[in-house]
């Protein structure tokens, strides 16, 4: 304790702690020695409040001396980021002319600190911990704005990841951009190349349909259903001999659709004289035909089959005239010779696959019968038992069929020549006066057909007829058995029903006598209705068989007129 100023004996009188401390400066902020802040280590544990109340004034009529020693405080240093290790010090001298703490009215009392609870004036202790409270307080800033900064990095992180992110996108949309660009040129052009082609086809499809019109009017009859066609079959090489030349058939040049038959003939007053005879049918094939240039004539028919039209081409004409040639062919392997049957199968198999793209599927049977004596016969099957007969589909229906008749899955023209030859080695032959090997039943050979288009809920049936009639002849020509005139009277019987029920139908008469003939009755689907017909002539280019090459085409010329009304038979 120091020792107060000047004045006489008198010893000097204590300064209370608390005087001396309301008494000091403000703190100073120069570290404090290692000394000092042990002895502040060292001092006693803060009071009580209600006795620094009570002692924080100071006793009456005291004063602190102008000349009191100043007194350091050192703070404690406290763990932390290099806050606490900072000393404050706090120095305590009276003012000048001021008066201590605790003193009458006019003492100046210490500021507030901010968030602090104020304590009592000159209180080291207090003044510490309100020092302590603000570390703590800077500490927890220090620690939220460390947090903050470590948020805002995150974040900066994560926003640069996002702009590379959107930057990758950007340029993946612009090359996207340019590719969709490049496409859209590509399709426009492609656009513009198929527009072009689709007026092509559109000028080609117009085309096919007016020649397709012209074929139809080739094709129309009255009812726009049948045509004539006749063909001179070529001398076989032992006829050569006999017969040099052709000079009775006449064929006129850049004309295709006419004959001409010429002979002599003697008058009523002796005189003979060369007598001639004009035909003319919807295309004439002289003997130079091939079997190729006769099925390019009747391609277009056959294929109106796969549309669902029936369709029936018989072959008439004497024995001998080449009817089983241009039906059938020879009989041999080569393509070339082959005759209608094989090659309108062909063309079908040919047409079925080509609507396979289009969504037709088509399924083909084939059955091979013949009509010998007014009797059918099944010429696929072998004995079966009992007389084939036609019957209705059903009570309903007008389609007719034959129950028993043996229906052979087709799938191939091969197929179809295999069939041929066992009907060839069944079919009623005989040896006439004008044929060693007269066919004495007329063969029918049909190939029944069935469509459907799934995706356009379509179907359609037809049948295609192929008939090589039997060989007509008049009696008187015939000179063999009773057993040869019966099959010679039923056979000129059922051609003759054949002219009247095609000049029923052109004349629209209310009836038709289909029931008078198995043939007939048995063609009577192919021959009514939307049905197309083709009717083949067949003449034999020998001269003997002149009167009955003459008999033939009157037939085919009857017909014709009846249909078509374009042939005529002129005597000069």
């Amino acid at each position: 304790m120091a020792a107060g100023p000047g004045g006489g004996g008198g010893g000097a009188r204590p300064v209370p702690a608390t005087a001396a401390a309301a008494s000091l400066p403000a703190a100073s902020r120069l570290p404090v020695r290692k000394a000092h802040a042990k002895r502040a280590a060292a001092a006693p544990e803060p009071e009580a409040p209600e006795q620094k109340r009570r002692r924080s004034g100071p006793r009456a009529g005291w004063a602190p001396s102008s000349r009191a020693p100043l007194r350091a405080i050192s703070v404690p240093t406290a763990p932390g980021p290099g806050l606490l290790r900072k000393a404050m010090t706090v120095a305590a001298a009276p003012q000048a002319g001021k008066k201590a703490p605790g003193a009458a009215s006019g003492s100046a009392a210490p500021p507030p600190v901010p968030g602090v609870r104020r304590r009592a004036a000159g209180d080291p202790r207090g003044q510490l911990a309100e020092l302590r409270e603000k570390i703590r307080g800077l500490e927890d800033d220090n620690r939220q704005l460390r947090e903050q900064l470590q948020h805002s990095r995150a974040r900066e992180e994560e926003l640069g990841r996002q702009v590379s992110s959107l930057r990758t996108e950007l340029q993946q949309s612009q090359e996207e951009r340019s590719r969709w660009q490049r496409e859209a040129e590509a399709q426009a052009a492609e656009r513009q190349r198929l527009a072009a082609e689709l007026q092509e086809r559109h000028r080609q499809l117009e085309e096919l349909r007016e020649a397709a019109r012209d074929r139809e009017e080739q094709l129309g009859a009255a009812q726009g259903n049948i045509r004539v066609f006749c063909r001179v079959r070529p001398l076989l090489a032992a006829e050569q001999e006999a017969q040099k030349g052709l000079e009775h058939l006449h064929f006129p040049p850049e004309d295709n659709k006419t004959l001409v038959l010429c002979r002599t003939e003697g008058s009523h007053t002796g005189r003979r004289g060369e007598v001639r005879y004009d035909f003319s049918f919807d295309r004439v094939f002289p003997p130079g035909a091939s079997q190729e240039d006769v099925f390019e004539e009747i391609a277009l028919l056959v294929q109106s089959a796969l549309d669902g039209y029936p369709v029936c081409i018989f072959a008439y004409g004497q024995t001998g005239s080449g009817k089983t040639y241009t039906m059938e062919g020879p009989g041999g392997a080569d393509p070339t010779s082959w005759g209608v049957i094989p090659r309108a199968v062909r063309h079908l198999f040919g047409g079925a696959r080509q609507l396979e793209h289009k969504g037709w599927q088509y399924s083909f049977s084939a059955s091979f019968l013949e009509i010998y004596n007014k009797a059918l016969r099944d010429l696929l099957g072998g004995d079966r038992g009992g007389e084939l007969e036609i019957r209705h589909v059903s009570s309903a229906s007008k389609e007719l069929h034959v129950p028993n008749l043996r229906c052979v899955p087709v799938a191939s023209e091969d197929e179809v020549l295999g069939l041929l030859q066992t009907a060839a080695s069944k079919r009623s032959v005989a040896r006439t006066a004008l044929n060693d090997r007269s066919s004495r039943s007329h063969c029918v050979f049909q190939l029944h057909i069935q469509g459907s288009n799934a995706s356009r809920a379509l179907r359609c049936s037809s049948v295609l007829s192929l008939v090589d009639l039997a060989g007509s002849e008049r009696l008187d020509k015939c000179q063999a058995s009773r057993q040869r005139l019966r099959e010679t009277q039923a056979i000129n019987s059922s051609l003759a029903t054949l002219g009247l029920v095609i000049m029923a139908i052109s004349n629209k008469e209310p009836h038709v006598p289909y029931r008078n003939s198995k043939l007939t009755y048995l063609l009577q689907n192919s021959l009514r209705g939307n049905a197309k017909m083709l009717m083949f002539v067949n003449i034999s280019p020998l001269e003997e068989n002149l009167a009955e090459s003459l008999n033939s085409l009157r037939f085919a010329s009857k017909v014709n007129e009846c249909m078509v009304g374009t042939a005529h038979a002129n005597k000069k």
